[in-house]
């Protein structure tokens, strides 16, 4: 695909921070120290955050069902309408707020905004109102980076009509990373990285992660987050981080990529 980034004198230096709606009642100064020095290296930053928590509280307070599937929050009409007005009613501008109130410049956006990515219906049947992302537009990231601005992403994508979509926040992270040419994705949780018999490891390729599933040094909460990290590799994000809050941990690259 050809575009107009090729015309670049200067390569762009992106990264993509993915944060989980369990992080966002947690995040301290620190990250946002964090975050503030890698602009200053003249990395431009862009946030993607879930909200699940939020989601489950208001479900529940509702009477709503819900249930998690493959990994994707099924997703009826009823609990399309309050993921929608929690992701972008009511976490997006607090995390936005505490943003700027950190001092960073930041604008939240979801996939209605200047059509950011548009989207179809993952599997109805199975899933619901879930959504599988056919295109990123990155103009309005572009402007936005360029500006010195911190572009903060809720999950919600549209589809050509117009109708809300859920999405796994992993998977918007990791379209939003293509489509930028990020070097890197941040997955930040609250382990900073891969410990294994409690020794930090800073910089792993998956046959290392493939062994340490099988012999149980990687286990329970963990896992999921490898396996995330290395959907990311294979769809040719260059690498993946697995970091606390401070945006340190272990690096995943391909074995190619070190070779």
């Amino acid at each position: 695909m050809t575009t107009s980034k090729s015309m670049q004198p200067t390569a762009r230096k992106r990264q993509v921070i993915k944060l989980g709606g369990s992080m966002l009642d947690e995040l301290s100064s620190a990250f946002f120290d964090r975050v503030k020095q890698l602009q200053q290296e003249g990395i431009q930053l862009i946030i993607v955050h879930g909200g699940g928590p939020n989601i489950n509280q208001e479900l529940a307070d509702r009477g709503i069902t819900s249930s998690v599937v493959n990994g994707f929050r099924v997703t009826c009409g009823e609990a399309i309408g309050v993921v929608q007005s929690i992701l972008i009613g009511q976490v997006n501008p607090a995390l936005v707020h505490r943003f700027n109130d950190e001092g960073v410049k930041a604008i939240g956006l979801s996939g209605f905004d200047a059509n950011l990515f548009t989207c179809d219906l993952l599997d109805f049947e199975t899933y619901g109102y879930v959504g599988e992302i056919q295109e990123v537009k990155t103009e309005i990231l572009d402007s936005l980076l360029d500006s010195g601005i911190l572009p903060v992403i809720s999950c919600i994508g549209a589809t050509s009509k117009g109708e809300p979509l859920n999405v796994n926040a992993d998977t918007v992270a990791s379209h939003i990373a293509l489509a930028v040419e990020a070097e890197s994705l941040l997955l930040v949780t609250d382990t900073p990285g891969i410990r294994i018999q409690d020794q930090p490891q800073a910089n792993v390729v998956p046959t290392d992660i493939h062994g340490w599933v099988e012999s149980e040094d990687i286990y329970g909460g963990m896992i999921p987050k490898v396996q995330a990290a290395m959907d990311c590799l294979n769809a040719g994000i260059p690498s993946v981080q697995i970091v606390g809050q401070q945006l340190k941990g272990t690096v995943i690259t391909n074995e190619e990529a070190i070779a």
